[in-house]
């Protein structure tokens, strides 16, 4: 097994790895920037290293400044989390270049998944059941009018490259899209620096549903269920859980099965995400590959059982997965809340000092945390500052732990979306399991 490990993230997805590397007896490298250097994943790491200035391209998506700092730590494997550098086929491909393990899969899927268009066309060419809309970038807005013409509005204008919700926008007619076509362009190309646009036709009141793999280098690929991700606010997940209300065995089943197609068919190998939109027939098409741990990973660690960056150092290091199909099981329920430093009414990041964090505690109680008592939070990175993740016997047993962790969950010097969280978790339609993506809308209209 492999001896050292450098995580090139920082965060709450920085300490849980260090976590799982401890545990397994590898020692931990942290990388952290200069407004970093109090945080708690360097802390907790075994050796750190600055490795530049506040900002994101001055520090964590330095490529070259982390290969030296791997380099000088004399890392074996690189663990790049999510986000930043995880989905990066240039920084998986030059860890390879100089001999270090990237734990994910190759540069080459990468680049395949990480095109969301390019990704269309893989899935369609393997039989996967795709959105209807173009598989081709669109090259200016009388294209993209045509194009919307032929597939029927209402659409979904959407970027190629990225996520997040950058440059993705609901549009009902051409008006719409000619006030919107050039604008969300511009915010594609300058996040993500690829301009590409699509369309796609609108799933109405979908559900966003994915599909947990993993998946060796031998080719043998699982499948671990289902997370129910539709409540969103702006394109970004808020709540998450699983398994979902809304999917029965035979659904599952079927959609586990072509999940592990679309993964078969590109070679895939580590653990990965398939996603798919899901209408209210129960129709599903896929709508990406992330090809990495995703931030909602908990809650299919809490109904399996498994650990799985435990499972994506394994693969990694080139051992074959130790089960098979059958014998993953799914028990209880998981709901995943994420903790954000904003201001519940304006979605605005509240940066500031964290003059108080206290937590609730339990028996089915899971903290990921990137904060503690005295932390700042500053506005360089994403909000996020911790998740919360409870399990009971079923989802009833789960809400209901939900409710009472987060009225007891205290964070004091910042603003938090822990008052939006409530009002979701307390909502009749929540309680009922009716959470389509636009649970939010529908139902806070006064957020």
């Amino acid at each position: 097994m492999f001896k050292k490990i450098l995580i090139a993230n920082r965060g709450e997805i920085s300490a849980r790895i260090i976590r799982t590397c401890k545990s397994m007896g590898i020692a931990t490298v942290a990388i952290y920037s200069e407004a970093d250097a109090e945080s708690l994943h360097v802390k907790l790491a075994d050796e750190s290293y600055l490795v530049g200035g506040s900002r994101v391209n001055e520090s964590y998506l330095n490529v070259n400044k982390i290969i030296e700092v791997a380099k000088e730590a004399q890392v074996e494997a690189i663990h790049p989390g999510y986000g930043l550098l995880s989905e990066n086929s240039n920084f998986s491909k030059v860890c390879q270049e100089n001999g270090i393990v990237f734990i994910g899969p190759s540069p080459e899927v990468i680049s395949k998944m990480g095109s969301k268009i390019e990704a269309r066309k893989s899935m369609e060419a393997a039989g996967v059941p795709i959105v209807p809309g173009n598989s081709t970038p669109l090259l200016d807005l009388e294209e993209a009018a045509t194009t919307a013409n032929q597939i029927g509005y209402p659409l979904m204008l959407k970027a190629s490259a990225g996520g997040g919700g950058i440059g993705m926008q609901v549009i009902h007619n051409e008006e719409e899209l000619r006030k919107a076509f050039s604008g969300n362009k511009k915010r594609a190309t300058d996040f993500f620096g690829d301009g590409a646009m699509f369309l796609e036709k609108l799933v109405k009141n979908p559900r966003h549903i994915e599909i947990q793999i993993l998946a060796d280098n031998e080719g043998n690929t699982i499948f671990l269920g289902e997370r129910e991700c539709s409540i969103q606010r702006r394109h970004q997940k808020v709540v998450e859980e699983a398994p979902s209300t809304f999917i029965d065995d035979s659904t599952r089943k079927r959609m586990g099965e072509t999940a592990v197609k679309a993964a078969k068919s590109i070679g895939y190998s580590n653990a990965g995400t398939v996603e798919f939109i899901m209408n209210e027939e129960k129709d599903y098409y896929f709508l990406e590959m992330n090809t990495r741990l995703q931030v909602e990973h908990p809650i299919t660690e809490e109904i399996t059982g498994l650990d799985l960056v435990e499972q994506q150092i394994k693969i990694a290091y080139g051992e074959s997965l130790a089960f098979s199909q059958a014998d993953i099981q799914l028990s209880g329920h998981a709901i995943e809340v994420r903790i954000y430093a904003e201001d519940p009414k304006t979605s605005f990041p509240s940066p500031g000092k964290i003059t108080e964090f206290i937590i609730p505690n339990g028996e089915n109680i899971r903290h990921e945390l990137s904060v503690e008592k005295g932390a700042m939070v500053t506005p360089f990175y994403d909000p996020m500052i911790a998740k919360l993740i409870v399990t009971g016997k079923d989802r009833a047993e789960a809400v209901v732990a939900l409710v009472n962790a987060l009225d007891d969950y205290k964070v004091e010097g910042i603003k938090t979306n822990i008052p939006l969280l409530q009002k979701i978790i307390t909502h009749p339609e929540f309680k009922l399991g009716n959470t389509t993506t636009n649970f939010i809308e529908r139902n806070l209209t006064h957020k």
